[in-house]
């Protein structure tokens, strides 16, 4: 049984590890929020210490690991707001754990290089969860893509995401660029990973819009390319889903076909944590190119409509 500690146990995606950790065989030993609204861990881990004071919750951490207490933790589960990440992946090396970071690890390049020296100095490990590495239809598409590559030969591939959000959330950190990185660094990250391990190393990135509630710009790949179009707008939902009530648009078509890849994503985190645990999650140097992506699509100046651009810029909406 391996003992975590949990960071930002109030956040939405915070249940999602509690119950990785409990598939595994894990336990819950310390976590920490601001918030107090942490119900959710009754559910899954009733004896775990709580704290929502930072320097309290690194006291009981140091504490158990200086008495080198049958508590004393070996992972760290941070499930904070993205700016907070690199602090508190150093917050978990310094603490003798192995860290597990929610999406974006960090939001800068830079970031992993600092990262990757203190990976070297405390002899412990910086794990990110990039889930859809592990969805098994994206798995059986790159199997598919590798079989049929040929030299020389580009697909074209058209990724949409609308995500509906209230207005609370430009309220949160999430609609601050300086905690949350933007939208395509939000919600976006993640599918810029499954891009890269689809279609290989990132050649060209061309923003088209960059703007609060969407984003949308031209990637090019070694083997693919790429218009791409996320948005929490409900306004730019197609007419379907609109009048259908649905709040969430999903795409992504390679060559004209669609993908599907909606479901299958209950057990994602799960699979993750297993990874992890026998040693093969995924590193530092794996999310590299998502964040420099992403990293370039924040600091762009967006260019005119012209060229190749994702057809929901032209008519949202519709």
């Amino acid at each position: 049984m391996k003992n975590f500690g949990l960071i930002g146990a109030a956040g939405y995606i915070a249940p999602r590890h509690m119950q990785a950790i409990k598939a595994t065989g894990g336990r819950l030993v310390a976590a920490m929020d601001p918030s107090d609204s942490v119900g959710i861990i009754d559910s899954h881990f009733p004896e775990a210490s709580f704290f929502t004071e930072f320097e309290r919750f690194d006291r009981h951490i140091d504490k158990l690991a200086r008495k080198d207490a049958p508590e004393a933790v070996e992972y760290i589960s941070i499930c904070s707001p993205n700016y907070l990440h690199d602090s508190h992946i150093r917050f978990a090396l310094k603490s003798g754990a192995d860290a597990i970071c929610e999406k974006p690890v960090v939001s800068n390049p830079w970031n992993i290089d600092a990262l990757l020296e203190m990976e070297e100095a405390t002899g412990r490990r910086v794990n990110t969860i990039l889930q859809l590495r592990v969805h098994p239809s994206i798995i059986a598409l790159r199997e598919s893509l590798l079989l049929k590559r040929a030299a020389g030969r580009k697909h074209d591939v058209d990724l949409t995401y609308i995500t509906s959000r209230g207005r609370w959330y430009l309220q949160s950190w999430k609609g601050d660029v300086r905690k949350s990185g933007g939208i395509a660094t939000n919600i976006g990250v993640h599918f810029f990973d499954m891009l890269h391990f689809l279609f290989g190393d990132l050649q060209s990135n061309v923003v088209h819009a960059s703007e609060d509630q969407r984003a949308a710009g031209y990637l090019e790949y070694e083997h693919a390319r790429v218009r791409w179009f996320l948005s929490i707008d409900a306004g730019d939902l197609p007419a379907a889903q609109r009048d259908a009530g649905q709040r969430t648009y999903r795409s992504i078509t390679v060559d004209g076909e669609e993908i599907e890849f909606s479901g299958g994503f209950t057990d994602l985190h799960t699979r993750s944590y297993e990874l992890i645990l026998e040693g093969n999650g995924f590193g530092l140097e794996t999310s590299r190119m998502a964040i420099e992506t992403v990293a370039a699509i924040r600091n762009a100046r967006p260019q005119a409509l012209s060229g190749d651009y994702h057809p929901f810029l032209a008519h949202p909406g519709a």
